[in-house]
């Protein structure tokens, strides 16, 4: 099959918070597209992982940028010893053959690539590959997700309202704290004093977003530190090496941060 290559055959660990995985499973079983809004690390894209493992089709992910071109997405001529060949992008694979396509920070992407998926949000479901001549009707398994930062969007960097109201919206937030401790505990493989220390600590420094921080730290990045401390590293290291020094470079800040540290430590 064209698509086997990206079939998650292990169950991803996905923690539910709420009624996100029937959510998913009705606006998949009606092919409606969704998008999936919420800070970095929180889990969006372990969700989709999961979502197309309990689904049983595969997954196909794009990590958008600034520099991707439509012909990313869908594909584009290229050279070969017989001559010219089409070749389908990411998207058009997922189009064609039935399955996921994942569009991670989409609108790290430029506003004139994403064009390109209005004729798959909508009734008509068709992909118009425009070099090719072609018009790809959607496999009747294809299932199209978005995911957004909110918090770092700005005027500039935004999905246009035309695109955002042709999606339904599933908001992920960071989770109440014992859930959260719950999965840096399972992730991290640390027992749950360790998980509960750090969510303290995580709380403590999303505590100060917009003081100085643009984010506090994520539930991945709690489970980094947790896995640095599995291997022995101390806990104020640990918390130094995967959260203090990757989240700001102000001096002034990483000593709050530090402060925070040693407060729940």
């Amino acid at each position: 099959m064209p698509l086997d290559a990206y079939r998650i055959t292990s169950e991803p660990y996905y923690r539910s918070v709420g009624h996100e995985v029937a959510l998913f499973e009705a606006a998949y079983a009606q092919r409606l597209p969704v998008m999936l809004k919420g800070p970095t690390g929180c889990g969006k894209t372990r969700f989709v992982e999961h979502m197309a493992w309990r689904l049983k089709k595969p997954l196909v992910t794009v990590s958008c940028h600034e520099d991707m071109t439509a012909s990313d997405l869908v594909g584009r001529f290229l050279l070969d010893a017989t001559g010219t060949v089409w070749t389908d992008g990411p998207l058009t694979q997922a189009v064609r053959h039935g399955g996921i396509c994942y569009l991670d920070e989409i609108v790290e992407a430029r506003q004139d690539t994403t064009v390109v998926i209005h004729a798959l949000t909508d009734d008509r479901r068709i992909l118009p590959l425009e070099k090719k001549g072609e018009l790809v009707r959607a496999h009747p398994d294809f299932h199209l997700v978005i995911s957004y930062n909110p918090g770092y969007q700005s005027v500039l960097k935004d999905l246009k309202e035309s695109t955002k109201q042709r999606f339904c919206a599933l908001d992920f937030g960071y989770p109440d704290p014992s859930i959260e401790t719950e999965i840096v505990a399972q992730e991290a493989g640390v027992s749950p004093s360790v998980a509960h220390t750090l969510v303290q600590i995580a709380r403590r420094s999303r505590n100060l977003r917009g003081q100085g921080l643009d984010e506090g730290a994520s539930t991945r990045m709690l489970i980094h530190a947790g896995k640095l401390v599995g291997a022995g590293v101390s806990l104020s290291d640990a918390c130094d090496v995967a959260l203090i020094l990757p989240m700001t470079d102000d001096p002034d800040m990483r000593d709050a941060l530090a402060n925070a540290v040693a407060a729940c430590a």
